[in-house]
């Protein structure tokens, strides 16, 4: 466990380093040349509007200003001519950071920019045949984002003061600062700041700390700084200040009333963390791998309190358990809700966990680390509550004790009769998933499939955030509990028995 951790942080701060120089004058006059020609009057900028780096703005502007029902015909003819995938995955977060709001809730339209990294790995795990179709899909959803908040209420992002924007050498110290007393209008300028003067590493660190710092929103705070950290990865950190700026709004979401000058239900888990860290020892990250204790904690996620789950974890890092076993527990738990109650609750305790187990690889500081792993212990019981509070009385099913279903037939016939199945019995379907389970191969075969068939049914960005969760997940599990974690994931992955995508066809028509 320690070694896969130390080499998910050297290949983030590789990728942070390599992405800074990825548009130089070079690839800036390459990118140029393949556009259409822009007037003078289009290259004048709104005033109102936030700037972004020069190499993309043309390119957000025309996701901007094409209509709907045009821009996949007419981004796919400016991939016929030259249009990288780097540059059109940077214009579709850029201009989604800068079109929609991240309220009332950090979700709902703001999808558009939450499932674009998650639209990036499936294109990364396609076939070449298929790997524009994530991020078209991504394209026409941000459009229908868009249109949604110009009816609301028109926002669009602006550009920062720059009158209150810190000294660069005190940017990390204004930006906590106005994080802790949740402060918009100072985060908002310091944030500016920490992007003109810190690597993406150090600015992780200081994300990492606050997107699961409370429950509101059901985890998608978390799940912001994990996409987007994820996706300037691949686009490079010229683009981060806009993309920080969102993020930061987004994670000061709140009630009318200030958290920092009251005792409110959502933010206790992570005050009461940061005081149980206090407790560990310092060595809680070279604890031994124990089975026994994944039982317990789960034990413990499916009865127990948020309170209850922390402390258990503090209790089993004391006792020199692996934080890997403590993980095992946790997004097995959450794949338990998912099966007891498929939804939009439940499988949000999935793509938080894997949010918050992005960070905590990326991270390189221990409390952060911890903290993440507390909190994420905490939300299983909290999403729990959801689904014990709503009027549908939900299965007591075992994610740890469902029986599996054997085979009829081997290979890509099992995994289609799989997915099938799904169509008329989630339960059946994931008695035959767990049957068919038997290695690595079987798994890629279904896993393959999987994104295959959100590629060709998924009309939600959900399709998109889940999918792209659990089947990475499925490779951060111990290999006595991954295999029944995959099998409780077809209770939301798509069913062979769905209706295709129209979008697909007409992006594929667009395509040639």
């Amino acid at each position: 466990m320690r070694h896969t951790t130390h080499a998910t942080r050297r290949h983030f701060l590789q990728s942070a380093a390599a992405t800074g120089a990825l548009v130089g004058f070079d690839g800036l006059t390459g990118l140029l040349s393949r556009l259409k020609p822009v007037s003078a009057a289009e290259a004048r900028l709104n005033p109102s509007l936030v700037r972004l780096d020069p190499s993309i703005e043309p390119l957000v502007r025309f996701l901007e200003d094409t209509p709907r029902e045009r821009l996949l015909e007419e981004i796919a003819d400016r991939i016929h001519k030259g249009l990288t995938y780097r540059e059109a995955l940077a214009a579709l977060l850029l201009a989604g950071v800068r079109n929609v709001q991240p309220r009332p809730n950090v979700g709902f339209k703001f999808h558009a920019v939450l499932v674009v990294n998650s639209a990036h790995l499936a294109s990364l795990n396609s076939p070449d045949t298929d790997r524009w179709l994530p991020i078209l899909w991504a394209m026409e959803y941000f459009k229908r984002s868009q249109s949604e908040t110009e009816k609301a209420n028109g926002w669009k992002m602006a550009p920062v003061d720059e009158s209150k924007v810190p000294p660069l050498s005190k940017a990390r110290e204004a930006f906590a600062e106005a994080m802790d007393n949740w402060d918009e209008t100072a985060a908002d300028a310091a944030v500016a700041a920490v992007a003109r003067t810190g690597s993406m590493a150090e600015a992780l660190e200081l994300f990492a700390r606050y997107g699961p710092r409370d429950f509101r929103d059901i985890g998608h705070k978390a799940i912001f700084v994990a996409n987007s950290f994820r996706t300037l990865q691949c686009i490079g950190w010229q683009h981060a200040e806009p993309v920080l700026r969102s993020l930061a709004y987004a994670l000061l979401k709140r009630e009318s009333e200030n958290p920092a000058k009251a005792d409110l239900p959502p933010d206790r888990p992570g005050r009461r963390a940061a005081e149980l860290a206090r407790k560990v020892q310092y060595a809680w990250q070279d604890g031994k791998p124990s089975p026994e204790a994944t039982a317990d904690l789960l034990s413990t996620l499916r009865t127990g309190s948020d309170e209850d789950a922390q402390r258990q974890v503090v209790e089993l890092l004391n006792k020199e358990v692996a934080p890997q076993s403590i993980w095992d527990a946790i997004l097995s738990g959450g794949g338990e809700l998912l099966m007891r109650q498929p939804g939009i609750a439940t499988l949000h305790s999935l793509t938080s966990a894997n949010a918050m187990r992005y960070a905590y690889e990326a991270s390189g500081d221990p409390r952060t680390r911890l903290m993440l792993l507390l909190q994420n212990a905490a939300f299983v019981p909290l999403f729990r509550g959801m689904i014990d509070k709503g009027k549908v009385s939900a299965p007591k099913v075992r994610v740890d004790q469902f029986e599996p279903a054997e085979p009829k037939s081997d290979g890509a016939d099992a995994v289609n009769d799989i997915f099938a199945t799904a169509g008329r019995s989630r339960m059946e379907a994931a008695s035959k998933a767990l049957g068919y389970l038997k290695g690595p191969e079987q798994a890629k075969q279904l896993i393959q499939t999987a994104r295959r068939l959100v590629f060709l049914k998924g009309r939600d960005a959900h399709d998109y955030k889940f999918s792209s969760a659990v089947l990475e997940d499925y490779y951060h599990l111990s290999p006595q509990v991954r295999d029944r974690y995959l099998a409780a994931a077809m209770f939301y992955l798509p069913s062979t028995a769905a209706k295709d995508n129209d979008l697909v066809k007409r992006a594929r028509a667009a395509l040639g």
